[in-house]
C-alpha cells in the first residue's frame, strides 16, 4: 500500500511539472493576472541592421514593457538580410514557438515578393499594427538642394544621375516613397537610380557621405542629425505636417499630389496556442495604453495605428495584394 502511494505522489508531481512546462507564455501571463509579476522570457526578432526604423520600434517598445513592468527579461536581437526576409523565413520556421515575434512592416512585405521569399507574412500570426510613419525626403547638409522643388528639377534632367538611396529593399517603403514621387513629378520610376541599404542604420552614412543625392525613409530615423545640423529635410510624405519638423511641408504643399506612410507592425511564427496570442496581444495593449508608449509617440512622430488580431491579419492580406500589384507594375515581380 506504502509503495503505491509513492507512485501516485510521483505520477501526480509529473503531471503537474508536465503541465507546467506545457503552458509555454501563459504560465506567466497567469502569474501576471495574479499580481505575481510581469511576463517573462519574450523575444523579439528585428529582421534588418541596428539603427533602422524596426529596431528602433522594437527596442522602444521592449523599453516601454521594462520599465512599465509590464514585461521583464525582454529580448531585441538583429537577424538581418534578403530586406527582412531571412527574419521572416526564421519566423515561418519557428512553427508554435509563442514566446517569438517579429517586428516588421511594409518593407518585408514588398520584399517578399522581390526576394522571391518562399516565407509570406501571410503565413505568419498576427498580432499588432502598431504604428504609421510619414516618409521624409532628405539631404546632406552640404546638398545644393535647398527646396524639394530644387531636387526634383534636377532629377527630371538626368534620373540616371541623381540617385536615391533607402533602406529597404525593393517593394519596400524607402523603395516605393521615391517610386511614386518620380511617378507623380512626370519621371519614369524604371529610370530612377535607386540604391538600397538594408535599414535606416546603412542609410544614414550613405546620405552623410554623398554617396547619394538625396534618401527616402522614415523621418524619424532622422530626427538626432536634423538636430545636429547634419541633415536637412527638404519634404514629408504624410497628410499634415509633422510636430517634430514644423517648418518642412508636405509634399502637398510642395505642389505635389502624392501622399505616403509607412506602417509597422509585430507577427509571431504560425501555429502559436490561442493562449500565447492572446499573451502577445494584452502585452501589447497595455504597452499601446501606456503614458510611456504615448510619449514615445510624440517624441517620434510616429502615428498610433494600433490594431490587433484578425483586423491586423485582414489589413496584412489587404497590404498583400496592395504591394504585388504594384510591383507587377513595375516590372520588379
Amino acid at each position: 500500500m506504502k509503495n503505491m502511494t509513492k507512485a501516485l505522489v510521483a505520477a501526480a508531481s509529473l503531471v503537474a511539472v508536465t503541465a507546467l512546462s506545457a503552458c509555454g507564455a501563459t504560465a506567466d501571463k497567469a502569474d501576471n493576472e495574479q499580481g505575481s509579476g510581469p511576463i517573462t522570457d519574450l523575444r523579439l526578432m528585428v529582421p534588418n541592421s541596428p539603427g533602422g526604423g524596426y529596431d528602433t520600434t522594437a527596442r522602444t517598445i521592449a523599453k516601454v514593457m521594462e520599465d512599465t513592468k509590464i514585461a521583464s527579461g525582454v529580448e531585441v536581437f538583429n537577424l538581418s538580410g534578403a530586406g527582412g526576409t531571412v527574419g521572416l523565413q526564421r519566423t515561418v520556421n519557428e512553427k508554435g514557438n509563442g514566446k517569438l515575434a517579429m517586428q516588421m512592416g511594409l518593407g518585408v512585405v514588398g520584399a517578399s515578393y522581390t526576394q522571391k521569399s518562399p516565407a509570406k507574412l501571410t503565413q505568419t500570426t498576427a498580432l499588432a499594427k502598431v504604428i504609421e510613419e510619414s516618409g521624409a525626403i532628405v539631404v546632406p547638409k552640404n546638398s545644393p538642394y535647398q527646396t524639394i522643388t530644387d531636387l526634383v528639377t534636377a532629377w527630371k534632367a538626368d534620373p540616371k544621375k541623381v540617385a536615391v538611396g533607402g533602406g529597404s529593399s525593393p517593394g519596400g517603403p524607402d523603395h516605393l516613397l521615391p517610386m511614386q514621387l518620380a511617378k507623380a513629378v512626370g519621371i519614369d520610376p524604371k529610370q530612377v537610380n535607386f540604391v538600397s541599404y538594408d535599414g535606416g542604420g546603412e542609410l544614414l552614412p550613405a546620405v552623410l557621405g554623398g554617396k547619394v543625392a538625396f534618401g527616402a525613409s522614415g523621418f524619424g530615423e532622422f530626427l538626432d542629425q536634423v538636430e545636429a545640423g547634419q541633415i536637412r529635410v527638404l519634404a514629408v510624405s504624410g497628410e499634415q505636417r509633422q510636430e517634430a519638423l514644423k517648418d518642412v511641408p508636405t509634399l502637398k504643399e510642395s505642389g505635389i499630389d502624392l501622399v505616403f506612410t509607412n506602417w509597422r507592425g509585430i507577427v509571431a511564427p504560425p501555429g502559436i496556442s490561442d493562449a500565447d496570442k492572446q499573451t502577445w496581444i494584452d502585452v501589447l495593449t497595455k504597452v499601446h495604453d501606456s503614458d510611456a508608449w504615448k510619449a514615445e509617440l510624440a517624441k517620434r512622430g510616429w502615428t498610433d495605428a494600433f490594431v490587433t488580431g484578425e483586423a491586423f491579419s485582414t489589413f496584412l492580406t489587404e497590404q498583400d495584394k496592395a504591394v504585388a500589384d504594384i510591383l507587377t507594375g513595375l516590372g520588379l515581380v
